[in-house]
Order: C-alpha cells, then sequence, then structure tokens
C-alpha cells in the first residue's frame, strides 16, 4: 500500500484518534517553525483577496502600470530628465537616503520596482482586509516581515554604498562582513549583532547609581540608594520595574537615569531588582511576584524609613504589577500607599497595539508548549519578539552595515540594556498573557491575584501616567485608558520617545511632552485629550517633579542606609541583576 492510499481506518485508529494523533505530532513542529501562525493567516487573507475581484484586479492593474512606468520613467532618469516616480519615496525611509537611488538610473528603477512590489502586496492585503480581525492583523505583520527581507539595501549586488565600500577596500570589507556574519549566526541566533557591549560594565557605566542592596528574598532584591541632597522628603519611592527585562532602565547611565534624578531631587528612592528564572522557577506565578516582590519590599521599605507613606513608581508591567498591589492594598485596607506612577504601562488590553497578533489563543497554546520544555521562555524569545515589532530599525538595519560592509557594532547604552534580557516563568507568563492580553479580565473586574480580587477604581490615590508618542508595545492611546479605569485623580502626560526613550527622558533641547491643565477632566477619546493639550518643550522629568514632591511631605533628614532587621548585604547593583 502507498502513502497516498493509507487511510485513517488503515492506522487501526479510529479516525478522530488519528487526527488528533496527527495534530499531536504537528503541534510541536509549527510551535518552532511558524509560533505566530503567520502563514496560515496570510493564506486566509490572500484567499479573501482573490474572491474580492473588484479589488484584487484594482490591485493588479496598479501593479501593471506601476510596472510599465518604471522603466520609462529610469529611461528619462538615464537622458537627465526629471521625472515623477511611479512610486514616491517615503522620506522617512533611511534605507534609500543615499544619492545613488535617485541619481543612478539603474537603482532607481531597482527601487521603484520594489516600492511597486510592496504596493501591490499592501493592495491585495487591502483587498482581503475583514475589518482588522486576527487573520488581518497577522497577515500584516508577516508580510511586513518579508518586504522589509527582501529589500534591495540586504543583498551586495543591489545596495550601492555596498558597492562603493568594496571597491574602496578591494573587496576587504565583503569579506570582513562575512566573518561577522558567520559570527552572529554562530553566537547570536542568526540575528546581525545591534551593539557592542564590552564597553559598558555594570555598577560603572550602567546601573551606577551608588546604593546598597538592604534585602533579598528568592525572587528579588531591594537596593536602598545613598541620599545626594542634606534633606529629602519624608515619603519614600519604591520602583516597580518590569521583569521582562532588567531594572535598570530606570537607572540606565550617569545624567541617563531617572533614579538618579529623582534622588537629586530629594527623594528616597528604592529599587526593586528581580531574579532572571530558570527551571526551578517554572511553577512561579502572579502571585509570587506579587507577593515576594511589591508587597513584601513594601514592608522592607516601611521599616527602613519609619514612613506610613510609600509612593510607587512603576514601568511597563512593572506598572501593572504596581497598579494591581494598589488595588490590592485598597481591598484589604492597606493605605501606605501615597501615589503612583506609571510609565507606559497597559491596564487595558483590548487594543494592545501589534503585540495582539502575538496573543491569540493558538499563538498562546503554542507558546505554552514550547515553555514547557524548560519550564521558561528563553531570553532570546523574548527579545526577539520586541524586536519583530520594529524588523526595519531593529533587525534589518543591520544587515547591510553589519553583514555586507563589515561595520562592528557600535557602543549604546540603551540597546545593551535592551540585549540584557531576561527569560520568563512558565506558569507566571501564562497566566499574565491570558488573563490580561488574551481576556483582559484585570480591566473587567475579574482579575484575582494573592487571594483578592481586583477592582481598578478601589485605586483612589493620585496617579501620574507616562505614554510615550513612538511606542510600539504599549500604544499611548491605550495607555491612556488609565484615565477612564481608575478612581482618584489622574494626570496624563504623553512624552517625546518610544517605549524606551519615553522613559529614560532627561531634559534636552529636544525633548517635549503634551499635557492638559491641572483639574482639567480626561474625555474617553485620547485623541479629543491631546487636541486639548498643551505642548510643552521639557521633559516630563520636570513636570513629574513637580507633581510628585507636592504630594512627598516634608523635608527631613535622610533615613540610614538599612535597618536593624535589614542590614546593608553588598553593594548596588547587587547580585541578580548579573544573572
Amino acid at each position: 500500500m502507498t502513502a497516498t492510499e493509507l487511510t485513517p481506518t488503515d492506522t487501526g485508529l479510529p479516525a478522530a484518534d488519528t487526527r488528533s494523533a496527527l495534530a499531536n505530532l504537528i503541534r510541536p513542529a509549527q510551535a518552532k517553525l511558524d509560533p505566530l501562525g503567520l502563514i496560515p493567516a496570510s493564506g486566509t487573507v490572500a484567499a479573501r483577496a482573490v474572491t474580492n475581484t473588484g479589488g484584487f484586479t484594482r490591485a493588479t492593474a496598479r501593479l501593471a502600470l506601476g510596472l510599465a512606468q518604471t522603466p520609462l520613467a529610469a529611461a528619462a532618469r538615464a537622458t537627465g530628465l526629471s521625472v515623477s516616480p511611479p512610486v514616491d519615496p517615503d522620506p522617512r525611509d533611511r534605507r534609500f537616503s543615499d544619492p545613488t537611488w535617485e541619481g543612478n538610473a539603474a537603482f532607481f528603477a531597482l527601487h521603484q520596482l520594489y516600492a511597486v512590489a510592496c504596493r501591490y502586496a499592501d493592495d491585495v492585503l487591502e483587498a482581503g482586509n475583514r475589518g482588522n480581525d486576527l487573520h488581518d492583523q497577522k497577515a500584516a505583520f508577516g508580510l511586513r516581515l518579508l518586504t522589509e527581507a527582501l529589500a534591495p539595501v540586504n543583498f551586495p549586488l543591489t545596495n550601492p554604498e555596498v558597492l562603493v565600500k568594496a571597491l574602496q577596500t578591494g573587496g576587504g570589507s565583503l569579506v570582513q562582513g562575512a566573518m561577522l556574519a558567520l559570527h552572529d549566526l554562530q553566537h547570536g541566533g542568526g540575528l546581525p549583532e545591534k551593539v557592542d557591549s564590552s564597553t559598558f560594565e555594570l555598577g560603572r557605566d550602567m546601573a551606577a547609581t551608588p546604593g546598597k542592596v538592604v534585602f533579598r528574598n528568592d525572587l528579588v532584591e531591594l537596593i536602598q540608594y545613598a541620599p545626594q541632597t542634606d534633606t529629602v522628603h519624608a515619603v519614600p519611592i519604591l520602583c516597580s520595574p518590569p521583569w521582562i527585562n532588567k531594572y535598570y532602565v530606570m537607572d540606565l547611565a550617569p545624567e541617563r537615569s531617572f533614579v538618579e534624578w529623582a534622588i537629586r531631587h530629594g527623594r528616597t528612592v528604592f529599587m526593586v531588582s528581580y531574579r532572571n528564572p530558570d527551571e526551578s522557577m517554572r511553577d512561579v506565578t502572579m502571585d509570587d511576584y506579587l507577593a515576594q516582590g511589591v508587597l513584601e519590599t513594601l514592608d522592607v521599605v516601611s521599616n527602613i524609613t519609619k514612613s506610613d507613606k510609600i509612593d510607587l513608581v512603576g514601568v511597563c508591567l512593572g506598572g501593572a504589577m504596581a497598579t494591581m498591589a494598589a488595588a490590592h492594598l485598597a481591598a484589604r485596607g492597606d493605605t501606605r500607599l501615597n501615589s503612583l506612577t506609571m510609565m507606559n504601562t497597559l491596564l487595558d488590553y483590548s487594543e494592545p497595539g501589534e503585540l495582539g497578533a502575538m496573543t491569540d489563543e493558538e499563538t498562546l497554546s503554542r507558546l505554552e508548549l514550547r515553555m514547557a520544555e524548560t519550564g521558561f521562555l528563553p531570553s532570546e524569545d523574548m527579545a526577539l519578539t520586541f524586536d519583530l515589532l520594529r524588523p526595519r530599525d531593529l533587525i534589518f538595519r543591520y544587515i547591510p552595515t553589519r553583514w555586507l560592509q563589515g561595520d562592528p557594532a557600535a557602543p549604546f547604552d540603551i540597546l545593551a540594556w535592551n540585549g540584557d534580557s531576561t527569560r520568563m516563568p512558565a506558569a507566571m507568563h501564562a497566566t499574565y498573557l491570558r488573563d490580561l492580553y488574551l481576556n483582559n479580565l484585570l480591566v473587567k473586574g475579574e482579575f484575582a491575584i494573592g487571594g483578592q480580587q481586583l477592582d481598578l477604581d478601589d485605586v483612589t490615590v493620585d496617579t501620574y501616567v507616562v505614554g510615550a508618542i513612538n511606542d510600539h508595545i504599549v500604544p499611548w492611546t491605550s495607555s491612556y485608558a488609565a484615565t477612564q479605569v481608575l478612581g482618584g485623580k489622574v494626570r496624563y502626560i504623553l512624552s517625546s520617545g518610544g517605549h524606551i526613550a519615553g522613559i529614560v527622558n532627561p531634559p534636552t533641547p529636544k525633548a517635549w511632552y503634551v499635557a492638559t491643565e491641572p483639574g482639567q477632566d480626561s474625555p474617553a477619546d485620547p485623541q479629543q485629550w491631546h487636541a486639548a493639550g498643551t505642548r510643552h518643550t521639557a521633559s516630563w522629568w520636570e513636570d513629574w517633579t513637580q507633581w510628585s514632591t507636592e504630594r512627598a511631605g516634608e523635608m527631613v533628614a535622610p533615613p540610614k542606609m538599612g535597618s536593624r532587621k535589614y542590614r546593608p548585604l553588598e553593594e548596588a547593583p547587587g547580585s541578580y541583576v548579573h544573572g
């Protein structure tokens, strides 16, 4: 009997059992080869487009017209005539900024053919669109990855800058680029190295604000930073960083550290530093991150400072956990929380941006299969997820310069921090993605943690919320929802920068933020809020300093480093940050 003649009953199993057995074989392979399900989603959208006769015909006609116009325009360029291109170049696309793409007829034609093909792909995608459903999101995501990968700048014979440098170096740049590519394929998971981290040292160049580790448990270390002023405000700050990456995005580098800024403005600052999970932490839950993270460190801060009020400052997932802790404290009648600050944080996950294409039921099931093998989500998987959200800037921009021209990676503190990735415990991560991203239980009032069902309306302390205009992980229009779901007064600020630069936002001539006047209502529509706001040429750090110090109590002598119960264990940045 041939393979094509085999039927379900020939296996000796019922048909349903055979399908189940086949599915069990296919799922692990699919989880590794196409974990996001981009291929089937793209097929679904393409099939829709073909059945949309009008849309598909218009897309094909525009393709044919573009293909016909391109050689004519290139020929005109070759004779010195100035003609409009079939597709106007995007001025924001720096890949084709070299003058050769406009001045040389052959490269002009190549650029235009690529642009025409990308436009056709977008037209087909639009023809198959059914109201921005999950298939549409995944197909758009996959299409962007494909078109970015196939850009002519990524290949040596179709990149004029690569060819010029190869001629100038006698081919040495190509040899050097090939060696760097081989190194990255062997040691970098097949992706180009983005940054030279060798010039940075934790405690010297990054995470360098002086302090001491004053507490440690199996999950966190708590850093108390040394005072830098003669007196401080009575209310201390506890920083709740994301454990998706390491804490020092909040203490990046001297003069670029939010922690340093707060200390210099008279605040006593504590920082939670999470342990990098391994297989032994596969069963660590969100409850553990609440209890052993924020709640236990709150107790330590209270003991050391003797303050009955504490300000919580959180970033991204750490901001979500800080808000959960605030609701949890309110539910049990604990009044220690003085104010809450959130940076680039989602509370309402109904519109999570492009991450929504990665958090559907099928994708999460495949991810859980992968995490079950090790007990955690590998750090390289998490890093790749965020790189894929901005493939042009975080992946493909380095192929021409590094792999084709042989340029070594340059040092950059933000990218060095970004490359210092962490793992995620399987149980915690599955709960986080399913209960928040997939089912949006927190904003619905159906999320329980630490034995308490949380109601965000119980969070009645004054809250300061920061969103970033170019945030690709937490769209600012989604972070704005905090103004509608929290029970206290909320000041919302829209900052310059993206997900990281919106946090690392010291005063510079380029910094700006948008805000409405204190006491002004926050409408439900974020765009309406934006239209009513005022743009300030300053950093939001400055606005936050005024807002927070107004609520931070009287000036007192700085507390001692540690206490009789919590004696200093070692110098900051501690041990867990090196894990």
